[in-house]
C-alpha cells in the first residue's frame, strides 16, 4: 500500500514548486492537496498561505541560521525550514510540535540526513525568538515580508500610507460577494444568508457589495447556484459602476477572463448588451463561459489577441470597453501571496509596455463619444497613471472623467489621472481605474 501523504508533506512540495521552480499557486496547490480529508486540506492550505505570505522574512531567517549556504540540489530543506519557522512565527502549531513535525516531514521526503539541521535551527528559533524579533523589527524586507524593490515602489506610490499599505499585504483577504440587484435585494440577500447561518455585513457602496464574517464553500450559499450571488472583491465590483453601461450598447471586455466583471456589465444592463469578452487565453475563456451560464447570461466570447483586429473584429465600433490590463497584480498578494516571490522589478517596464499596446489598441475600437476603463489590480504607479497620462496627454480626441454615474469611489486616492484603491479599503483589494471618453461627433 502506497504511504499517504501528510499535510506537512503536501504543503512543503506545493510551496517548493513555488519557490524553486516559479510555478503559481493557484496550480500547484489543489493537486497537492486532493488526496487528504478535508479538514487536513484545509490546514494544509493555510500552512502554505501563512509561508508563502511570510516567505521573503523567512528565507532570509534561514539563510542567516545557516553555517554555510545549502546546495542547489538542497533547496527544499531550505523550504522546510522556512515552512517549520512559519509554525513556529505565524501559524497555530504548538512550538516542539512544530520542531517534531517538521523533522518528521525531512524523513518523509526521503532526506533524513537533514533531521538533525532542522532541529537545530527549530529548536534555537525558539529559545531566540526575542533576538529573532529583534531582527526582524530592524529589517523593512523581514518586518513587511517584502522584497526590497516593491517596498520601495509601494513607497513611491503610497508615500503616506506605504507602511498601512505594506502591513494590510499580510493579512488575509475576506470573501466577498456581488449580489445581482436586477434579480434580489441585497437586503433579502442579506436576511437569506443570515436565514442559512452566514453572517455577513452588507456594504455602503458599491450597491450589491456584502461581505461574509467567515470564508466558506460558496456553493452552499443561497442564491451562488443560480447565479443571484458572485463571488468578487469589493473592489472590483466598481469596475461595472464606473462604466456603468446601459441597454442595448455594444461593450468589449477587453480581458475578460476568469469573467467576474464580464457577468456584472451583463447584470447592470438586465443582460441587454452586445458584450464580447475577448481574451488571448481560450483555457481561460472557459471560465468565462461558465460564469455566464450560472448566471443565466449570454456574450459573443473570444479568444484572440486584442491588437490583432483581423482575426476578430468585424468593424463595427464599441459604446463602451473594460480594459483590465495584465498587471502586476500586487494589489492583490492578499489572495495570491506567492507574487512576493514570483514578481521581479525587471517585470513591471515590460508590462508597462504591453498595457500601453493594449490601450492604444482598445482606443481604435471606441467610438466617438464611447469610454473606456482602463483598470489594473496593481499597487504601482509604472502600471496605471504613467501608463495612463503618456496616452490621454498624445492623444486628442481622450477627455479624462472623474468619475461614473454614481460619484467618486468613496476613501479612492486620486492620482494625476485616474484613482487608486488602497488594499484594505472596504476590505477590498487594491486596484486603479482611469475612465476615458473619446471626444468627437
Amino acid at each position: 500500500m502506497a504511504r499517504q501523504l501528510s499535510p506537512r508533506q503536501c504543503a512543503v512540495e506545493a510551496t517548493e514548486q513555488v519557490v524553486l521552480h516559479g510555478a503559481s499557486l493557484n496550480s500547484v496547490l489543489e493537486p497537492a492537496v486532493a488526496d487528504l480529508p478535508a479538514r487536513e486540506a484545509a490546514w494544509t492550505r493555510a500552512l502554505v498561505y501563512t509561508t508563502l505570505r511570510w516567505y521573503p522574512q523567512l528565507e532570509v531567517l534561514v539563510r542567516e541560521s545557516l553555517d554555510r549556504p545549502l546546495r542547489r540540489k538542497d533547496g527544499v530543506i531550505g523550504v522546510l525550514l522556512a515552512q517549520g519557522l512559519a509554525e513556529i512565527l505565524h501559524f497555530s502549531t504548538r512550538d516542539h510540535a512544530a520542531v517534531r513535525e517538521t523533522a518528521e516531514t525531512a524523513r518523509r521526503i526521503h532526506r533524513p540526513g537533514a533531521v538533525g539541521l532542522i532541529n537545530a535551527i527549530l529548536r534555537r528559533a525558539l529559545r531566540e525568538t526575542d533576538a529573532l524579533e529583534a531582527r526582524i523589527a530592524e529589517d523593512p524586507v523581514l518586518r513587511h515580508a517584502c522584497p526590497a524593490w516593491l517596498i520601495e515602489a509601494i513607497e513611491a506610490a503610497w508615500p503616506e500610507r506605504a507602511e498601512a499599505v505594506l502591513g494590510e499585504l499580510l493579512r488575509e483577504a475576506p470573501l466577498t460577494l456581488r449580489v445581482n440587484t436586477r434579480r434580489w435585494s441585497p437586503a433579502d440577500a442579506l436576511a437569506a444568508l443570515r436565514e442559512a447561518g452566514f453572517e455577513a455585513r452588507l456594504h455602503d457602496a458599491p450597491e450589491g457589495a456584502l461581505t461574509l464574517e467567515a470564508a466558506t464553500d460558496v456553493t452552499a450559499l443561497p442564491g451562488f447556484g443560480d447565479g443571484r450571488l458572485s463571488v468578487q472583491d469589493v473592489s472590483a465590483q466598481w469596475a461595472a459602476h464606473l462604466l456603468a453601461p446601459r441597454p442595448g450598447e455594444r461593450v468589449l471586455d477587453a480581458c475578460a477572463a476568469p469573467g467576474g466583471k464580464t457577468g456584472h456589465l451583463l447584470e447592470r444592463a438586465d443582460g441587454e448588451l452586445d458584450l464580447v469578452a475577448l481574451d488571448n487565453d481560450a483555457t481561460r475563456l472557459e471560465q468565462v463561459r461558465e460564469n455566464l451560464d450560472r448566471l443565466q447570461l449570454d456574450a459573443t466570447l473570444t479568444a484572440a489577441d486584442l491588437g490583432d483586429t483581423d482575426t476578430w473584429w468585424n468593424g463595427e465600433p464599441f459604446d463602451a470597453i473594460l480594459l483590465d490590463v495584465p498587471c502586476s497584480a500586487t494589489g492583490v498578494i492578499r489572495r495570491h501571496p506567492d507574487i512576493k516571490t514570483l514578481r521581479r522589478a525587471d517585470d513591471i517596464p515590460r508590462l508597462a509596455a504591453e498595457q500601453a499596446r493594449l490601450l492604444r489598441a482598445a482606443w481604435d475600437l471606441l467610438r466617438p463619444g464611447g469610454r473606456l476603463l482602463y483598470a489594473t489590480c496593481s499597487l504601482l504607479d509604472a502600471e496605471n497613471q504613467a501608463v495612463v497620462t503618456p496616452f490621454a496627454d498624445a492623444t486628442d480626441d481622450a477627455r479624462v472623467m472623474e468619475a461614473g454615474p454614481e460619484g467618486p469611489i468613496p476613501g479612492a486616492s486620486p492620482r494625476s489621472i485616474g484613482v487608486s484603491i488602497p488594499p484594505g479599503l472596504a476590505g477590498g483589494d487594491g486596484f486603479y481605474y482611469a475612465l476615458l471618453e473619446k471626444v468627437g461627433d
